[in-house]
């Protein structure tokens, strides 16, 4: 939990972030993550300065609970002094115990953002999915949060006033824009709309606009011409090499880019992240195909 210190800023982390969304995929499947179109509302966490306290951090808890499917969980929330926002202790269950900061005694509105990042944690842990690190884990929990529709508290939780910030979660402002974005784009809905922090609707449109560019990359027909000429010079050079391969020049700083390699009877093949689940797709170099990615079933033109 940033509080008052610098925020980090930018997408150091997106390679991990695009893996968090395609083991999402992969662990629950199209249908599974389809089902949770709709967020979190404001209304469901809603906290006031005149709610009791711990039966109020334990209604908001109960609603994220139930927003994630674990209608057998229970938490029981307790607050303390610590450096983190919150943390969880993950037994066995049916009951999770979960520590609030004591800063949020007095910053109520941003309880159920802690707890969203808690609450996910109990969800993949009850699912088995989990990444090598502790780092990369909660970049996964982030991730997972906001791409299943509670994300956007942590995000809210943002701000930056001359020298005081706060920032909660592990992603980046714009990491976190960048998921919102993806899921605002698969399921159709604006989180912006919920935002009280002006910093997280900036955020928010500059993760956008990274989203968006991840469906305008060769070999998909939205790639500009800059893109597109890339694409047919190393399309040549891959045809003519003896080995009948080469990489396409990554198209972000998270390695996100086209391949080509040869198959069966020599025909050239061009394999490719999916825009939306990030699923590596191959379809063979002949022009204009029409792809269809396995794992979230988004339709895919492209021109090979």
């Amino acid at each position: 939990m940033a509080n008052g210190g610098p925020v980090e800023h930018g997408y150091p982390h997106l390679e991990t972030v695009q893996a968090a969304v395609t083991a999402l995929y992969r662990r629950l499947s199209y249908d599974v993550v389809r089902t949770f179109s709709t967020s979190v509302v404001p209304a469901d966490v809603a906290f006031c300065d005149t709610d009791d306290l711990h039966l109020g951090a334990q209604r908001v808890a109960r609603e994220i609970v139930g927003h994630f499917r674990l209608p057998d969980a229970r938490l029981i929330v307790g607050f303390r002094e610590m450096t983190h926002a919150a943390n969880v202790e993950l037994a066995a269950g049916p009951e999770y115990f979960v520590e609030l900061n004591d800063r949020f005694r007095t910053h109520r509105g941003d309880i159920g953002a802690a707890l969203a990042h808690e609450v996910a944690h109990v969800y993949l842990h009850r699912l088995g999915l989990a990444f090598p690190t502790t780092a990369e884990n909660e970049i996964l929990t982030d991730t997972v949060t906001a791409y299943l529709g509670a994300g956007w508290l942590l995000l809210d939780a943002y701000r930056e006033h001359g020298g005081a910030s706060q920032k909660l979660g592990y992603l980046t402002p714009e990491e976190f824009g960048y998921v919102l974005a993806k899921r605002s784009l698969f399921f159709g809905e604006d989180p912006s709309v919920w935002f009280t922090s002006p910093q997280a609707y900036t955020a928010y449109g500059k993760g956008m606009d990274r989203a968006r560019r991840d469906g305008q990359q060769p070999p998909l027909t939205a790639a500009g011409w800059a893109g597109r000429r890339r694409y047919a010079h190393d399309r040549r050079r891959a045809a003519d090499s003896p080995a009948g391969s080469a990489s396409g020049s990554a198209a972000s700083a998270a390695g996100s880019a086209y391949a080509f390699s040869s198959g069966p009877g020599g025909l050239l093949r061009v394999t490719f992240p999916c825009p939306v689940c990030h699923q590596r797709i191959r379809v063979p170099v002949k022009g204009r195909v029409r792809a269809r990615c396995a794992l979230c079933r988004t339709v895919l033109e492209c021109d090979t």
